[in-house]
């Protein structure tokens, strides 16, 4: 516990530097770029059920099966979770 405090005394005195406003912006774009793309897999979804799910004698467009839709959009958040477990690793390792 002492040395917890000396770390966020040490954060806390050090005086704000470029590096910082990099960081900040590294992870800003990060950040959106994982909101875009858990945003988009939901278009992506009713894409994919009218180019392979259409029927040419009905006059609705096509559409996935749920158990689809839950598959691709549980395989989007499992990347995610995967991506964010992966890279915050490698940023600590690295960075």
């Amino acid at each position: 516990m002492a040395n917890q405090l000396g770390v966020l005394n040490a954060l806390d005195a050090a005086k704000t530097q470029w590096y910082h406003f990099t960081a900040i912006v590294i992870v800003g774009m990060g950040f959106f770029t994982n909101t875009y793309d858990l945003f988009s897999i939901s278009l992506i979804t009713k894409l994919l059920g009218r180019i392979y799910y259409f029927d040419a004698l009905s006059e609705k467009p096509g559409t996935l099966p749920p158990r689809i839709v839950a598959a691709v959009n549980g395989v989007a958040f499992c990347g995610t979770l995967a991506g964010q477990h992966f890279f915050g690793w490698l940023g600590d390792k690295l960075g």
